[in-house]
């Protein structure tokens, strides 16, 4: 059977790190096994805020990759303001942290650049492969976002080539995102951000969505959408399970978040209550981590210098995917945050496939009603807290060290087969036709 072609259009690629450039990778990955052969549109020379070498071994030997040049403002802004590097993956300086320039930098960005700064590839893009489209057969188009200018991108090609098939793919939401309203928009560029993500709703032939209640939401702003979730690569997860032989667990009880960590999503509250049981359990002072792996904000990290947790963290710095999803298996109880607000509940962090995967129980912040809860309570996999909640959450703590001092901490990964990469792959070249 001959293979159908998909191109797919992204601005994360390796030797990016981070969850972002996982999804796409994955899926051209798994894809030519159900009968469809990718090819690869993404930047030549971009701007990545982080980079690891570790997931070039998931290109498959014989994709075809097509590159051209970007231009982004990304080095004025970091001259501007060195905190600025932090826009390159939608993080930022909130309230008391914000100092002018800051907030200057973030006026800037909402207002000039629309809907981000990699719109200066958009016309390039479009004439490049306009021509690469009328040399090469291709069934469907495929933009995935953020950063959005890439759907504008679709939107322009749609535009001459109507009967071609496009994918407009949301690893998160544009306007309902959480840090959108910070951007301190004018009137019009509000406006202009609404008008563009409706164009691409109403004109794609498809809209895809990382989690359910993004899902609905599309639905309703006028999008014909999907769900497919990211998700766990079965041969990272075996290849982990076989490298972490020893019991290095039983040395101490660790609470470990792997990944980015903002301000935005800091739960204050939980390093409060790790912070009293540190000062009034005296057994649980002298067996507790609190581990860290990847880019957590330099506030966050200074805020536990006058606190009891200070002498409690290991920071391990940003580390390479298959490092980071071996420091999973080798922590007792994994930390996934959200945005608290209740707009944030369709969020579904990469990272927890990752963390079902492992079998280790889960603690999660964020809004009420969240998908993540969902997941958490279809798979048996750990507790899901809002942001207020305390001594629920102490009571859960403790509950767990208690069951690691016996050895009986809960090892579970049911129900988590309908996430593996494979079959996430298999549903998409369903959708495909």
């Amino acid at each position: 059977m001959e293979q159908k072609k998909i191109l797919i259009i992204t601005y994360y690629w390796p030797p990016a790190g981070g969850p972002g450039v996982q999804r796409w990778l994955k899926f051209a990955k798994y894809l030519p096994e159900f009968g469809w052969n990718p090819v690869i549109y993404t930047p030549e020379n971009p701007s990545y805020p982080l980079l690891d070498e570790s997931l070039m071994k998931d290109i498959p030997q014989d994709l075809e990759i097509i590159k051209t040049n970007i231009w982004e403002p990304y080095q004025l802004a970091e001259k501007l303001n060195k905190s600025n590097k932090k826009f390159k993956a939608g993080q930022f300086d909130v309230g008391k942290n914000q100092s002018w320039k800051s907030k200057l930098s973030i006026w800037v960005r909402g207002n000039f650049f629309i809907p981000d700064a990699r719109i200066f590839w958009v016309k390039p893009s479009i004439k490049f492969l306009e021509q690469y489209l009328k040399d090469n057969k291709i069934d469907v188009l495929v933009t995935s976002g953020p950063p959005h200018s890439l759907h504008l991108i679709g939107l322009g090609l749609k535009e001459k080539f109507p009967d071609m098939k496009w994918i407009a793919d949301f690893r998160d939401p544009w306007t309902e995102i959480s840090y959108y309203k910070h951007l301190k928009l004018t009137k019009s560029s509000d406006r202009k951000h609404r008008q563009l993500e409706s164009a691409v709703f109403k004109t794609a032939d498809i809209t895809l969505a990382t989690s359910y209640t993004d899902a609905e939401n599309f639905r309703k702003s006028g999008a014909n959408a999907i769900c497919i979730t990211n998700g766990f690569d079965e041969s990272d997860a075996s290849a982990t399970h076989n490298a972490t032989g020893e019991n290095t667990q039983e040395k101490a009880f660790t609470l470990s978040y792997i990944g980015v960590l903002e301000q935005l999503r800091n739960p204050e509250n939980l390093w409060k209550i790790l912070n009293e049981l540190v000062k009034e359990n005296k057994e649980f002072t002298n067996h507790f981590t609190l581990k860290f792996a990847g880019r957590i904000d330099d506030k966050i990290l200074q805020s536990f210098e006058n606190s009891n947790l200070k002498n409690h963290i290991l920071n391990l710095g940003y580390i390479s995917h298959d490092k980071a999803v071996q420091e999973m298996a080798q922590s007792n109880l994994l930390l996934i945050t959200n945005f608290p607000n209740e707009s944030s509940k369709g969020i579904i962090p990469g990272k927890i496939f990752e963390y079902l995967a492992t079998g280790k129980q889960i603690i999660s912040f964020g809004p009420n009603e969240a998908d993540v809860s969902r997941i958490l309570s279809e798979t048996a996999s750990g507790k899901h807290f809002s942001y207020e909640d305390s001594e629920v959450i102490k009571d859960y703590i403790l509950e767990q060290f208690e069951q690691w001092k016996k050895g009986n901490l809960l090892v579970n990964t049911q129900n988590i087969e309908q996430f593996s990469r494979r079959n996430l792959s298999k549903k998409l070249a369903e959708i495909l036709g």
